[in-house]
């Protein structure tokens, strides 16, 4: 069974994914800075909210962030045409998971998953074919991999998809109040008739549960196949049109390559790429197996732990939002909220109200308000900037959060001095209230 792993296969799926990732990335680069994304989450905020602990990871000055974007969409255009392949992509990947890891103001699970991408194709030879560097040195060029690149790929949005459809079972999605939330959002006077009606709720909240769950076996089934395959793509064009969530629905499109054999995808999009031979088909590459046994094995190891760590964190996920995080917890709730932040001199005994426009944006305060690590760090630029000017102050906030449009509960036990509370990335903090305390 585990020779199978190392049997040689055709690599068109690997060299297809990269020049489509490759363009997906050059897209996303470029259109972030004419949308004005660069500088609402980079050059126009004065604090930004990094991952907690990386506080040292901050956007550059100036103009420094739209260089930035620029630099990786050359690194993007180098990945596409496999230039300096290893070196294009150890560099994009930095500069992504900097982008991913110095703001979390607008977080997205997707930009998550970009990231574990890119470390996987660092990982593999992608331009061993149709690339410029095969071309200048004839040395690396390849026409197979192994069986088990492929499963890496398989398994990775296995993962996404399989957590992301556990993370439905609960009461507001199986009722199909959150997925009314999501289609009454459509803006489209033609088919309201269909966007307000419960029964259309309810289709798409169990149509989306079946679909994660079921999507990744359905494709792997030769029977299935081409059926899933044209779900999978009306089902990401549906999420595109109608929900802008970026490149995600395209890249999911493109991860199709790895479910259709070798010869197919090479037969399709590489016509120009000479097929195996049958005593190649039936080597076998043994030259990658560490990177199997010593990368690849505590990598999913991690990757299936991180998704549960929230069952061993006391309270509930959807309203504490610790264990949240790097979870494929994607799209679930409506959550809303205001938090006021007193600031009081442990001197003098003065207090008010703290004016937060004075150093956030309005989409950073909007944002906060039901999410405690930005909460927490709030109050924390908040001490830090009364203690350069020599006061010890403590801040207390009083925040009220409403989930899917029920009745606003406390978030934060507005008797607690955040800003000498340290934050715990492993267990529950208690100063974050749990849903039925202190109300």
């Amino acid at each position: 069974m585990f020779n199978s792993l190392y049997k040689k296969t055709d690599n068109a799926p690997l060299v297809v994914f990269r020049i489509l990732l490759g363009l997906l990335m050059i897209y996303h680069c470029i259109s972030h800075i004419f949308d004005g994304t660069v500088y609402s989450l980079y050059v126009k905020p004065k604090v930004t909210f990094s991952f907690i602990g990386m506080e040292w990871l901050q956007p550059l000055p100036g103009n420094g962030m739209y260089i930035y974007f620029w630099a990786m969409a050359v690194f993007a255009i180098c990945i596409t045409v496999g230039f300096w392949y290893r070196f294009s992509t150890a560099f994009f990947t930095i500069l992504w998971a900097g982008t991913y890891f110095m703001q979390k103001t607008v977080y997205n699970n997707h930009h998550y998953l970009i990231l574990l991408l890119l470390i996987i194709m660092l990982m593999f030879p992608a331009n061993a074919y149709a690339s410029v560097d095969s071309k200048l040195y004839p040395k690396i060029k390849q026409r197979s991999m192994p069986v088990w690149y492929i499963w890496i790929f398989i398994l990775q949005i296995a993962i996404v998809y399989f957590f992301a459809s556990v993370a439905k079972f609960y009461p507001d999605w199986l009722n199909g109040r959150f997925t009314g939330f999501i289609t009454r959002k459509i803006n489209n006077p033609y088919i309201t008739w269909l966007t307000f009606n419960h029964q259309f709720h309810l289709f798409i909240a169990y149509g989306g549960i079946l679909f994660d769950l079921l999507i990744v076996p359905l494709l792997l089934y030769k029977k299935t196949r081409n059926v899933a395959a044209i779900l999978s793509v009306g089902f990401h064009l549906f999420n595109w049109a109608m929900l802008n969530i970026g490149i995600f629905p395209f890249l999911s499109m493109s991860y199709l390559a790895f479910f259709y054999p070798p010869e197919t995808i090479r037969a399709l999009l590489l016509r120009k790429k000479p097929p195996l031979t049958q005593d190649e088909l039936n080597g076998i590459d043994l030259s990658s197996k560490n990177l199997l046994r010593y990368f690849f094995i505590p990598y999913f190891i991690i990757q299936l732990a991180l998704p549960i760590r929230h069952h061993f964190i006391k309270g509930d996920v959807l309203w504490t939002e610790e264990g949240h995080r790097l979870s494929w917890r994607m799209m679930l709730k409506n959550k809303k909220g205001t938090a006021v932040f007193a600031v009081e001199d442990k001197t003098t005994n003065d207090s008010f109200v703290y004016d937060l426009t004075k150093i956030l944006t309005r989409l950073q305060i909007k944002n906060l308000a039901n999410k405690p690590d930005m909460i927490w760090q709030t109050a924390q630029i908040i001490k830090n900037e009364y203690a350069k000017k020599g006061h010890n102050v403590a801040v207390y906030v009083t925040a009220k959060v409403s989930v899917n449009k029920r009745t606003s509960r406390l978030l934060i036990d507005p008797k607690v001095d955040l800003a000498h509370t340290r934050w715990n990335y492993f267990a529950h903090n208690e100063w974050i209230l749990l849903y039925y305390e202190l109300q």
